[in-house]
């Protein structure tokens, strides 16, 4: 059975989730991997057959989406040409993590497309959703990587197809432990507009990883650190708390390690106003932007937060398994 898994390029969340999700789609086929996006700072430790750049949100420095950045990278004719000679035809089964070059491919060419992600859980019916209408992004997440098909990944099992986060290996693997300081990952915000709220409390030991900086530097009682991979997963199992956007991969990673979690959404990000609201109704503590007027919500966290419970098993071998019984039955009896 030959597989192409598609992965959303942007972020870190997709790429990390991949990692655990690769190893499983190799035991059971041929796996061709297409990697399309920029702005992450995890890569893959497996060939990628299919390099993109595919259709990227930047991020900004002020809270959201850096939209004259995100138009100025797009480039309709490119991503024409790349759906266009992207050899979907040649796959038994075509797996999609938010990625819209297959995902289109599959459209155009008529071939199913199962996407396999945290969007397919947001977009469900039963999954929770802002108080505020936004009918332009919710388009987009419909529209961004269509498939035929649909499995996700949430918080909390809302709905039928909707399975609790891949919690990667490195991560279930990890002892936590309480050292005292609190964890800082909210990329779409400059570091000095950090610190500049941050240095508020003055008795908190802040570590933030910035997608903005390659040099750490310390800022009285702020240690501002670059991305890096195995320096921020060993941050956060050592925190007494992790203050980040409302994003998936990583709220989900703290709240399993059993940190107590303060989440900031994006501003103009669909997505995360969604992941906002499934946050809340769990009883995790939200604020709309880090602005002077919140700082008292922080205060309360960092004096009286509490850890919310999950119980988040690893099932991900029994997910890859229900999608090739259900779409690539004859296939998949010839390899197990």
């Amino acid at each position: 059975m030959k597989i192409l898994y598609a992965v959303q390029g942007t972020g870190n969340g997709h790429l990390s989730r991949a990692r655990d999700i690769i190893p499983i789609l190799q035991q059971r086929g041929e796996v061709d991997i297409l990697v399309s996006g920029c702005q992450a700072d995890v890569s893959l430790p497996y060939p990628v057959q299919h390099q993109f750049g595919g259709l990227s949100f930047i991020f900004g420095k002020k809270g959201g989406v850096d939209f004259v950045k995100t138009f100025g990278k797009l480039n309709s004719r490119a991503f024409y040409q790349q759906m266009r000679q992207l050899p979907i035809e040649s796959y038994d089964l075509v797996l999609n993590d938010f990625e819209p070059v297959s995902a289109w491919a599959c459209y155009f060419k008529k071939k199913p497309c199962v996407a396999l992600s945290h969007q397919s859980a947001v977009l469900a019916p039963q999954a929770p959703q802002p108080k505020k209408e936004d009918v332009f992004g919710k388009f987009i997440l419909k529209n961004y990587a269509p498939a035929t098909h649909h499995c996700g990944f949430h918080f909390d099992r809302f709905g039928e197809n909707i399975f609790t986060p891949v919690i990667r290996s490195q991560v279930r693997e990890l002892t936590p432990d309480n050292l005292g300081h609190i964890t800082v990952y909210l990329p779409a915000y400059d570091d000095w507009k950090l610190i500049d709220h941050l240095k508020n409390f003055k008795n908190t030991d802040w570590q933030v990883f910035s997608k903005h900086n390659k040099t750490p530097f310390r800022h009285k009682n702020i240690q501002v650190n670059p991305i890096q991979n195995e320096a921020f997963v060993k941050s956060m199992a050592t925190s007494a708390g992790v203050l980040c956007g409302a994003g998936f991969e990583t709220p989900a990673e703290a709240l399993y390690l059993g940190k107590k979690l303060l989440a900031i959404p994006m501003k103009s990000q669909y997505e995360q106003q969604c992941n906002a609201a499934a946050l809340k109704r769990m009883g995790v503590p939200v604020i709309p932007s880090l602005k002077t007027k919140h700082l008292p919500v922080i205060q309360e966290w960092l004096e009286n937060g509490a850890v919310i419970p999950v119980n988040y098993p690893n099932e991900t071998e029994q997910i890859i398994d229900q999608i090739l019984q259900e779409h690539a039955a004859d296939k998949y009896q010839s390899v197990v």
